[in-house]
Order: structure tokens, then sequence, then C-alpha cells
């Protein structure tokens, strides 16, 4: 990925407090963590609570199982980990209606996992414009952690994955 397609005026570097096994570094040490993340109506869901996870504000989404109970989760914005809060009694393997916790709206729909788990992808945008090129894709099954962070259509998650260290 070119520098030339980096904010550099909203770009910050921090180092988290101390090393943590939920803080994963995904190459050459760096750790990607979600600092703005947009519902369909472009509302910020980063810091919409008191909730953080390594000094980090929590990205909110509101989720509703199929059974009606619903409530506020409190994702960890550290791409890789798995912590949550909030409403989080929801046995694994559950598939939710993830929600806009300012306006209620539905998620934009994203496409399937292709893994077989009947998973499907929702977006959380990474930019006010709301554009597929840049988002968070969250998986709707509770459990199933397989969310990818794309920008400028690249695929980030995938990168780190596979990019060698040396």
């Amino acid at each position: 990925m070119s520098n030339d397609n980096v904010d550099k005026q909203n770009l910050t570097q921090s180092i988290p407090p101390r090393p943590r096994d939920s803080l994963m570094p995904t190459a050459d040490g760096v750790t990607i963590v979600v600092t703005k993340a947009f519902g369909p109506g472009g509302d910020n869901l980063v810091g919409l609570s008191d909730v953080t996870f390594d000094g980090y504000p929590a990205v909110t989404l509101k989720v509703r199982s199929d059974d009606g109970r619903e409530g506020l989760v409190h994702l960890s914005p550290v791409h890789g980990d798995r912590r949550k809060a909030g409403f989080a009694d929801i046995k694994a393997g559950t598939k939710l209606e993830l929600l806009c916790p300012v306006t209620g709206r539905r998620l934009d729909y994203v496409g399937p996992v292709d893994d077989g788990s009947g998973a499907e992808y929702y977006a959380l945008y990474l930019t006010e414009r709301c554009t597929p090129d840049a988002m968070v894709a969250v998986s709707d099954v509770w459990g199933h952690y397989h969310s990818r962070v794309i920008d400028d259509a690249e695929l980030i998650s995938y990168w780190a994955r596979t990019h060698d260290e040396g």
C-alpha cells in the first residue's frame, strides 16, 4: 500500500501502556486500532460509552437475537482482540441482527463469509462517507471471530496475516 493514500493529518501513533496478549501485532509489530467506525447513517460508533480496552474507546453495536432479546455490545477496537462488554449473555453460534445503536438501522449487508459457517458480513465504515472501500466487515454470528478490515479497497487483515516478516 502506498503512503500517498495515508491521511497524515489524522494519523496518530501510540504505544500500548503495556504488552498484552489481547493486542495482536499483525505485522512488523503493528497493531490495527479502529478509532472511528460509522453506522449506515454516518454516526460514529466509537466512544459512545465509557467502555475502553487498553485505553482505547470501544466500538458499540446494538444486537438482537432471534428470540427478541437485544442490547448494546461494546467491542474492542483492536483488530484481532476478542474482548467484549455489555450485553454478552449470548450462546456461541447464535445468528444476530446487527444494528446502529444511534439510529436503530440495520448495518449494511456486505456478503456471506466463505467458510461454511452460515455467517454473513455487515459493514462498519471507516469514514463518514460510508463507502465500501473503507470498512470493517463484521460477522453476524456470535463467537465467529472473522472480521475483516478493508481500506482503500485493500484487505488489510489479509495482508497482515500473510505478510512475511522476514
